[in-house]
């Protein structure tokens, strides 16, 4: 890159890379892996794809983070990746307002006269008859005060952050991560012992296609703050640069807002207290 190119406007024309068409090469890999998958066809497409996914977010967001370095983030630079990280949580919004509005489609129609099929299958109720839901005030519960906590937490360690208290930015972040473990580590239990499968008709599938994405949700989430606190150790993060632990807080309070909608009308409002 050009030192005119550096001097004369704000903005970060970055470098010629491999890794766009790679990283496209790998998607669509791992979506004919899926769909080998799908018809129960034994491959090894699936985990290339995935590794191949891997490699190239890791290899593109460390050289995102060798830029941040090179004092290549300019503030207007800065300001296109909050629009850009804003626009995707807004775009995670509609990913999950499909799985409630197939969720509030079956939980308040389950009679309607139309859907004579539902009916046969539910009995004319929700849940379903014969289903026997998940109590919100158990297990349900003890997560909503895991990620509720995970929020205060991560708040905790960005002020940390802001006030240069490295300590408290990092017992902050490694608190966050565990609790983000623990939710998953509950969720697994829940799921192992629950009394439906996935492929139990109209509940299950609406029941676990919401939770169970908002569970990968949580364990990416946690991931991105796992490596938010590695750079934290390392130094990385200064108080008037540290986008990268503010996306990841931003995710995580979407986690969190999510959660409390599955928690309020998933477990709670369409099920048993």
């Amino acid at each position: 890159m050009s030192a005119s190119h550096e001097h004369n406007h704000p903005y970060h024309l970055v470098d010629p890379s491999p890794l766009p068409i790679i990283g496209a090469f790998a998607a669509g890999t791992t979506a004919l892996g899926l769909v080998f998958f799908m018809h129960d066809v034994t491959n090894v497409v699936l985990p290339i794809g995935i590794v191949l996914i891997l490699l190239t977010l890791a290899v593109w967001w460390r050289d995102v983070i060798k830029e941040a370095h090179a004092g290549f983030h300019t503030a207007i630079v800065q300001l296109g990746l909050r629009y850009g990280m804003a626009l995707f949580i807004a775009s995670e919004v509609m990913f999950f307002s499909a799985f409630f509005w197939a969720y509030f489609d079956a939980g308040l129609f389950f009679d309607e006269a139309a859907q004579w099929q539902r009916i046969e299958y539910t009995g004319g109720v929700w849940p379903p008859a014969g289903i026997e839901v998940i109590r919100a005030f158990d297990l349900p519960l003890l997560n909503t005060m895991i990620l509720l906590l995970s929020g205060c937490t991560v708040t905790w360690a960005h002020h940390g952050l802001l006030n240069g208290d490295r300590q408290s930015l990092i017992q902050g972040l490694a608190i966050t991560v565990l609790l983000g473990l623990f939710f998953t580590s509950v969720q697994a239990y829940e799921y192992i012992h629950a009394t439906f499968s996935f492929d139990g008709g109209i509940y299950p599938s609406a029941f676990y296609m919401a939770t169970g994405f908002h569970g990968a949700h949580v364990i990416i989430g946690t991931t991105f703050l796992a490596v938010c606190l590695y750079r934290a150790i390392k130094g990385d993060f200064k108080p008037e640069q540290h986008f990268g632990f503010e996306a990841a807080a931003w995710y995580w309070h979407f986690v969190d807002v999510v959660w409390i909608f599955l928690f309020t009308f998933v477990y709670f409002f369409f099920g048993k207290a």
